[in-house]
């Protein structure tokens, strides 16, 4: 009898508690790759949740990296927070601002974009990507808590935060989401994850017939497996090692290979798009 090959592994065992510390993974995951910027998104204002690390702090980067100023709502991250506001503020010479919040709750959410307004005045992007997942081998082991919680975090927080911005909007601003492969394919151990992902596909398309007579663009990434702090502080050891390989690439992706695709949707070059998703994800077919 063949013998099935076990999971190549790729990265040490490293648990962390939630919400995860990039400064903390071993490697640390990539957010810049140091090329030039084009100033596709020049003095634009621009507000990303969860862009203290991971997809959000590469987003971050490359949105400053473009010419945008740049606000990063996140819950408690102080150091990673810092260490990316520190890049964009002294290597990229634009304003970052730092806003902690819990943005599972509505009333931080109003409070947050209170406090980027009175700085920033009005708000040309949205970047709704911060997101928890508890994965569980089975639906009976999913609390009312944890799945209550998933779906503040990864979906009401993305109408809270919207509804917040939308009077500082001018006609030309864009939202972008960002939901997953998840989405698309579901996973079995992410019940409550994949339907909050599958939720933000349907929010992103009906969201942009309902702004588009504003002229307000809606789209949204779905990427596959990416090395961020969600990894390390969510699954088993063993996930964690062999994260990624069994995409078609054999590897999973580095945020700053997500981050171009948020570039492209905020700039002018998707102009023509909206109610539309991006899918890095390492190759694999999702035909949506």
């Amino acid at each position: 009898m063949q013998k099935s090959n076990p999971k190549k592994k790729i990265f040490p065992a490293q648990p962390q508690n939630r919400p995860g510390l990039e400064f903390k993974m071993k490697p640390e995951p990539v957010y810049d790759d140091l090329s030039p910027g084009a100033n596709k998104l020049a003095n634009k204002k621009c507000v990303i949740t969860g862009g203290d690390s991971g997809i959000g702090r590469a987003v971050a980067i490359a949105y400053a990296k473009e010419g945008a100023d740049v606000a990063i709502i996140y819950l408690s991250e102080d150091k990673d927070a810092e260490e990316t506001a520190e890049v964009i503020r002294e290597k990229y010479k634009r304003e970052c601002l730092l806003i902690p919040a819990d943005i599972s709750k509505e009333a931080a959410c109003k409070t947050a974009v209170s406090k980027i307004t009175r700085k920033f005045k009005h708000i040309d992007v949205l970047v709704n990507n911060a997101g928890v997942h508890y994965p569980e081998e089975s639906i009976t082991e999913i609390t009312t808590a944890n799945l209550q919680k998933t779906f503040a975090v990864n979906v009401y927080s993305i109408f809270w935060l919207v509804k917040a911005c939308l009077p500082y909007f001018k006609k030309g601003g864009c939202i972008i989401n960002t939901s997953s492969v998840t989405a698309y394919r579901g996973s079995a151990n992410l019940l409550d994850y994949s339907a909050t992902k599958g939720a933000i596909v349907s929010l992103t398309r009906s969201l942009s017939a309902n702004l588009i007579s504003k002229g307000i663009r809606v789209n949204g990434v779905a990427p596959g497996p990416i090395w961020t702090p969600l990894i390390p502080s969510s699954f088993e050891s063993k996930k964690v090692t062999s994260f990624g390989t069994e995409t078609p690439m054999k590897r999973p992706g580095q945020p700053v290979e997500v981050a171009p695709s948020y570039v492209f949707l905020a700039s002018d070059d998707s102009k023509y798009i909206t109610g539309q998703f991006i899918h890095p994800n390492g190759g694999e077919i999702v035909n949506g």
